[in-house]
């Protein structure tokens, strides 16, 4: 079974920085689309950024749009989301998906997820 695994979340004032990394160390990536989710407290999940399996197709939600970016490593099996500009309402936690041959049009029916890491940004 595909297995996840998050890392990069802390604690970052207002403005900041943190890079996100999600790993798989079992199977090769390359056929899923890697998708970042943001579960703010007391909150759903929401979908926030998505690349395609060969990082040609991008999306993401209006909520990070410019401060995000996502991006992708095959080679090392390695998604990464770098968030920029830090808002304490980005605080949450955030979680990687993998969508098996996703074309980044939907947030729905994530194949695989990880367990999450939790990013707090303090005013």
């Amino acid at each position: 079974q595909l297995q996840l695994v998050e890392s990069g979340g802390g604690l970052v004032q207002s403005g900041g920085s943190l890079r996100l990394s999600c790993v798989n160390s079992q199977f090769n990536l390359d056929v899923y689309a890697i998708v970042w989710f943001h579960e703010a407290p007391g909150k759903g999940r929401e979908g926030i950024a998505c690349i395609t399996r060969d990082g040609d197709v991008t999306n993401y939600a209006d909520s990070v749009k410019g401060r995000f970016a996502i991006s992708r490593d095959n080679a090392k099996n390695t998604g990464y989301l770098q968030m920029n500009s830090l808002k304490p309402e980005d605080t949450g936690v955030y979680y990687c998906a993998g969508d098996l041959f996703g074309d980044c049009q939907s947030w729905d029916g994530m194949d695989y997820w990880g367990k999450g890491t939790l990013v707090t940004v303090s005013s």
